[in-house]
C-alpha cells in the first residue's frame, strides 16, 4: 500500500522524537507499546495488554478493544501506529476472531488519522533479533536489551513493541533513503 508523504517524511538533519504506537492484536489479549524514536535511539514510554473477556459475544469484545486503543491513543499520543499482520493457523475459527481484533487495531489508529503500516511476524523478528525465525523469548530478552523498563507484563506485550522497533527501524531507514535520493537529484 502506498502512502502519501506525511509530515514525519523529513531528511534526518531535522528528524526529532517521535512517538510510535505498536500493536500485537488478538481477540482475548491485544498487546500495545509505545516507544519514542529519535534517529537510531529508542526509549520505552509505556507498554501493556488489552484484554476481552471470552464470555461475552464477539461484538461487545471488539467494542472494547476499539475503546481501548482509541484511549491509549488519546493517552500516549502517537504520531503513527505499526500492526502485525495476522498469520493463518489451522483452525479457521480462531484466525477469523484474530482477523476481526486485526481490524479493529487498524481502524482504530485510522480513525486517529494516525498513519498505520503492517508487518508479517518474520519481519518484526528479523528486525530485533536479527532473524526471522526467533522464539518468542528471544524477542522478549531483545526488547528488554533495546527498551531498559519495559515492562512486558505477557507476551502480547513485548511483541507489540517488537513490533514498534521494526517500525521505527524501517522509518529511519526510509527516511535515510528519501533524504539520499533528494540529494542525488
Amino acid at each position: 500500500m502506498s502512502w502519501p508523504a506525511s509530515p514525519h517524511d523529513q531528511p534526518p538533519a531535522c528528524v526529532t522524537a517521535i512517538r510510535l504506537l505498536g500493536i500485537d492484536p488478538g481477540l482475548r489479549f491485544t498487546g500495545w507499546g509505545v516507544i519514542e524514536s529519535d534517529g537510531n535511539r529508542l526509549r520505552h514510554l509505556a507498554d501493556g495488554i488489552l484484554a476481552t473477556d471470552s464470555d461475552h459475544p464477539v461484538p461487545d469484545r471488539l467494542r472494547a478493544l476499539y475503546e481501548g486503543l482509541t484511549a491509549l491513543i488519546a493517552m500516549h499520543r502517537p504520531a503513527e501506529a505499526a500492526v502485525e499482520e495476522t498469520y493463518v493457523n489451522r483452525n479457521g475459527a480462531a484466525t477469523l476472531k484474530l482477523g476481526y481484533a486485526r481490524g479493529v487495531a487498524l481502524l482504530a489508529p485510522a480513525r486517529a488519522g494516525l498513519r498505520v503500516t503492517e508487518y508479517g511476524a518474520k519481519e518484526v523478528k528479523r528486525a530485533v533479533v536479527g532473524t526471522g525465525g526467533a522464539d518468542k523469548i528471544q524477542v522478549a530478552d531483545m526488547v528488554r536489551r533495546l527498551l531498559p523498563g519495559a515492562a512486558l507484563s505477557r507476551a502480547d506485550a513485548s511483541d507489540a513493541l517488537a513490533v514498534a522497533i521494526c517500525h521505527a527501524h524501517n522509518r529511519a531507514s526510509r527516511l535515510r533513503y528519501a533524504a539520499a535520493a533528494s540529494l542525488s537529484v
